[in-house]
């Protein structure tokens, strides 16, 4: 359905627009992108705002997909007779729940608690007919109009950024003062820093990220925004080495928390401490920071 956004629709240039989710693409919202060319339009990353005010400004004829997290899936299903487009490694995750639940690593209760969740907040549709893509892959709308897949994994296996006419798209780079997320099974520390690194030579008009920052302006202040974000790595992982300071295991790391702050309260928060407090402590290992001093318990060398 054809919906007029108003100024909710931000046009960065003749094709593309951002269509900005509630509260500047806040979780659980998020900052859709829309390219027009001359003879497709497709939708990157439909957001929940998406679904609630029920469309885009124009027909949609395929929808991209950054990676497979619930917030980025959430229109899939209202564009059901769209194309869909997701790297070949986070296919599953848009293919079926179970796919989805494998990308996070949850089980049990947290599992069915998050399920349920995705279920009925991201209004999570499998789509079996999901098309995978890979690194480069160039999507050509027409009209010279073109989007072009950047692989940056870290986030997930199969995380990607997007380049098209002067705006690149970071996706879940969100350059927040919160800092990377690696907390998932499938996400990893090692190539989220490759993927800074990468994505940090972008050049563009604009940068936009699907949380919280939105539409940023110029390569200047994007740059200065990457090496705040990619800092917070090397911040956590002091803390972390602090904290090493006696002996301690990686579930003393997990109840301290280093990722949320205590008061946050989420199903998938534990599984998060633990992972990212494992990645860093596997790092350490491997750099001589610290030593194992027992089984399961480990102190800054």
């Amino acid at each position: 359905m054809i919906i007029d956004w108003g100024e909710g629709e931000r046009r960065l240039t003749d094709t593309v627009s951002v269509l900005v989710g509630e509260a500047n693409g806040a979780y659980p919202s998020g900052n859709t992108l829309l390219v027009r060319g001359a003879g497709e339009s497709v939708v990157i990353d439909p957001s929940v705002t998406v679904v609630e005010r029920g469309g885009a400004p124009v027909e949609v004829d395929a929808v991209i997909n950054s990676h497979s997290h619930e917030d980025h899936m959430a229109g899939n299903g209202l564009f059901a007779d769209a194309a869909l487009h997701i790297h070949d490694a986070d296919i599953i995750g848009a293919q079926s729940i179970d796919g989805l639940m494998e990308v996070y690593g949850l089980t049990g209760e947290p599992r069915a608690a998050f399920e349920q969740t995705i279920l009925d907040e991201f209004h999570y549709m499998p789509r079996p007919d999901a098309q995978g893509f890979a690194d480069g892959h160039v999507f050509d709308l027409g009209g010279g109009v073109t989007v072009d897949a950047v692989h940056l994994p870290g986030h997930t296996r199969g995380h990607s950024g997007f380049r098209m006419d002067g705006v690149f798209f970071l996706s879940d780079i969100d350059l927040t003062g919160f800092g990377p997320y690696y907390g998932d099974v499938w996400s990893d520390l090692e190539d989220f820093e490759a993927s800074l690194t990468k994505v940090r030579d972008e050049e563009a008009d604009y940068y936009v990220t699907f949380h919280h920052k939105g539409i940023i302006e110029g390569r200047d202040t994007f740059v200065e925004m990457i090496d705040a974000f990619t800092a917070v790595i090397g911040r956590r992982h002091q803390a972390m080495l602090d904290f090493l300071a006696e002996p301690r295991s990686i579930d003393d790391m997990r109840a301290h928390r280093f990722i949320y702050r205590p008061h946050v309260e989420h199903s998938f928060a534990d599984s998060v401490e633990e992972r990212s407090a494992t990645m860093h402590v596997d790092r350490m290992l491997h750099r001589g920071e610290a030593v194992e001093v027992e089984p399961g318990r480990y102190r800054a060398s």
